[in-house]
């Protein structure tokens, strides 16, 4: 599922984003490269609701700026 997903959004980046004209993300890493570091990270369920969470912020009143994919928390053994 990981790669299908990451497939879907290589495909927007080659074939449908250079082609909107003039708008460019706000966001540094861009909406599309974040929503794939997210896939790798996290998994298809999670990585998605982040990239979606991610897209919805991205509009014109947001002030956009630098906003990385979140470390995964390692699981601890209690001692």
């Amino acid at each position: 599922m990981k790669r299908i997903l990451i497939a879907l959004v290589r495909f927007y980046q080659l074939a449908i984003s250079p082609y909107k004209g003039g708008s460019c993300c706000k966001y540094i890493p861009t909406c599309s490269n974040y929503a794939i570091e997210a896939i790798q990270r996290f998994g298809a369920f999670k990585g998605s609701f982040l990239a979606l969470y991610r897209i919805l912020r991205c509009n014109p009143f947001s002030s956009g700026g630098y906003d990385p994919v979140p470390e995964r928390k390692s699981k601890r053994s209690p001692r």
